[in-house]
C-alpha cells in the first residue's frame, strides 16, 4: 500500500497554529506560531535555526504505510507479524523513543512486559550515567521557568548550548528578564567549563579550559574548597585550572542568591562517566549550605526525558531494564541495547523512533542486522532499511498530538500542524500490542 492510497489533505487552506510546540531537542520550546499552507510549513515565528530546519524540512514521504522484507503489505498483516516475532523471541529487546511521545511509550513498555523483553532508551547511550548517579546521590532539581525567574548564577559544564539548545540562552539561562532578575542578563554571572572553546565561551563572564578526562578531579576540588579543605596545589597540573581560580569560582557560587549548574555529555561520556555526574550533584548539594543551589542535566532528543519518567514510574528504573522475569531489573552494561546486541544476546527487537544502525558499534549493528526487527519510523531510516516489519509513522508534534517532556520534567501538550496520513506511534504499537494479547490469551 503506497501513500497514494492513503487519504491525503491536499488542500491549500491557510492556517496559523499557535503555542505549538517544537520537539527537536530537549528545550521542547511551546511558543512556536506556525503557519501551514496545506501540507507544508512555510514559517515558524520564535523557532531557533534547528528548530526552522525541523518544521521546514518536515514533508509527507511517499513510502509504504508497512512493509514485511521490504515488501509492501496491509497494516494488518504488518501487525500479525510484528506479533508473532515478539512473541517467539525468547531474548526480545525494545529500544528508543526519545523522539515519540509519552503515550506512545507507555504502550512501548507494556508490550515489553507482557513479552518478558528489555526495554531501553537512547539515554543508555548518552545521559544514561546521569540516571545512575540520580539514584547514587539524588538530585537538587528545578525547572527552567526557576532559572530564568531566580538563576543569578549559571555554570555550564560540558555543554555546549549556544550550537545545540539556540533558545536555552534567550529563553531560560542568560538573557531573559526574570521576577528576581528585572535586568536580564546584566544580573547574571555565566561560567562555562569545558575542554574546548566553544561558541558557548563567547556567552560567558568566565571560561576555564579543563584537561580532557579531569572532570571528576575538578569537581571534587571544588566540593573541598567549598567545605574549607585544604586543596593540593598540584591540582592545576591535573585539571589545567589554577587554584585559585578555583576558589574564586567558589566564591562566586556562594555569593549567588540562586545558582544552577547545567550539564552535558562532556561530563557523562567522559572517563568516570556517572561517577563524575555523582561528583557535580553532590557539590551542588553541597554548595545548599550556603545558598540555593541546583543542578541540571541538559537533554538531546525532543522526549528523551519523557522517555526515562515514563520508564521510571512504570518499572523504578530509567533505561536497561529487563523484565523476562515478571519484575524490572537494572543493570547498565548488561541489559543496555548497545550491549546485548554487540554480544549477540537478542533474538529480536522492537525499534522505535530511533536509529541505532547509524551510531552502534560494528558488532552491535552486524548483529541487530541478523535478528528479526520491527521498525517505527517516520523516515527510512538506515535501521529501516533492514527492518523485517517496517510502520511508516506520522511525526510527533508536527502531525500528531500528544504529551512531551523537557528537560527539566515539565510535561508539555503537543498541538500538530497538520495530519498525516499515516498513523501515529501510539496508534500502531496498540495495534500490536492488541494483537500480542488476543495470542496469548488463545494459548492459555
Amino acid at each position: 500500500m503506497s501513500i497514494a492510497e492513503l487519504p491525503v489533505d491536499k488542500t491549500d487552506e491557510l492556517k496559523i497554529v499557535k503555542d505549538a510546540t517544537c520537539t527537536f531537542c530537549g528545550c521542547v520550546c511551546d511558543d512556536m506560531e506556525l503557519t501551514v499552507q496545506g501540507n507544508k510549513i512555510t514559517k515558524a515565528k520564535n523557532a531557533c535555526v534547528l528548530g526552522k530546519s525541523w518544521f521546514f524540512n518536515h514533508h509527507i514521504e511517499d513510502r509504504p504505510e508497512a512493509t514485511i522484507a521490504g515488501q509492501p503489505v496491509p497494516f494488518e498483516e504488518a501487525v500479525e507479524k510484528a506479533a508473532d516475532i515478539l512473541l517467539a523471541a525468547i531474548y526480545p529487546i525494545t529500544y528508543g523513543l526519545s523522539d515519540t511521545t509519552s503515550e506512545a511509550q507507555r504502550v512501548a513498555i507494556a508490550i515489553t512486559d507482557w513479552i518478558g523483553g528489555t526495554i531501553d532508551t537512547t539515554t543508555s547511550v548518552c545521559h544514561g550515567p546521569s540516571g545512575m548517579a540520580f539514584q547514587g546521590v539524588g538530585e537538587v532539581t528545578c525547572s527552567l521557568g526557576e532559572i530564568k525567574n531566580r538563576a543569578d548564577f549559571v555554570l555550564f559544564w560540558g555543554c555546549n548550548p549556544a550550537e545545540g539548545h539556540p533558545r536555552h540562552f534567550t529563553r531560560y539561562s542568560l538573557m531573559p528578564k526574570g521576577q528576581f532578575l528585572p535586568n536580564g542578563r546584566r544580573d547574571r554571572t555565566a561560567v562555562l567549563i569545558d575542554v574546548r572553546k566553544t561558541k558557548t565561551a563567547r556567552a560567558m563572564d568566565y571560561y576555564l579550559q579543563l584537561k580532557p578526562r579531569s572532570d571528576f578531579e575538578l569537581a571534587w576540588a571544588l566540593r573541598g574548597i567549598a567545605a574549607g579543605v585544604e586543596v593540593d596545589p598540584d591540582i592545576e597540573q591535573i585539571t589545567g585550572i589554577p587554584l585559585d581560580m578555583l576558589e574564586d569560582l567558589v566564591s562566586k557560587m556562594k555569593e549567588a542568591k540562586f545558582g544552577v549548574i547545567m550539564f552535558g555529555m562532556g561530563l557523562t561520556m567522559t572517563r568516570g562517566k556517572h561517577i563524575n555526574t555523582e561528583a557535580v550533584l553532590a557539590l551542588a548539594r553541597d554548595m545548599n549550605k550556603y545558598t540555593r543551589f541546583a543542578a541540571k542535566p541538559l537533554r538531546g532528543h525532543g522526549n528523551v526525558t519523557g522517555a526515562d519518567n515514563i520508564v521510571s514510574w512504570s518499572t523504578g528504573y530509567p533505561f536497561g531494564v529487563n523484565l523476562n522475569r515478571g519484575y524490572p531489573r537494572f543493570n547498565p552494561g548488561e541489559f543496555t541495547t548497545s550491549d546485548t546486541l554487540a554480544r549477540g544476546e537478542a533474538d529480536a527487537a522492537l525499534i522505535i523512533a530511533s536509529d541505532p544502525m547509524s551510531n552502534f558499534s560494528n558488532p552491535a549493528r552486524e548483529h541487530l542486522s541478523k535478528i528479526p526487527t520491527v521498525v517505527l519510523d517516520p523516515k527510512l531510516s538506515e535501521t529501516a532499511k533492514i527492518a523485517t516489519v517496517a510502520f511508516t509513522s506520522a511525526t510527533y508534534g508536527i502531525n500528531t498530538p500528544g504529551t512531551v517532556y523537557r528537560m527539566d520534567d515539565v510535561p508539555i501538550p503537543l498541538r500538530p500542524a497538520f495530519e498525516s496520513p499515516y498513523r501515529s506511534d501510539q496508534t500502531i504499537l496498540t495495534a500490536i500490542e492488541t494483537r500480542i494479547r488476543e495470542k496469548q490469551l488463545a494459548a492459555l
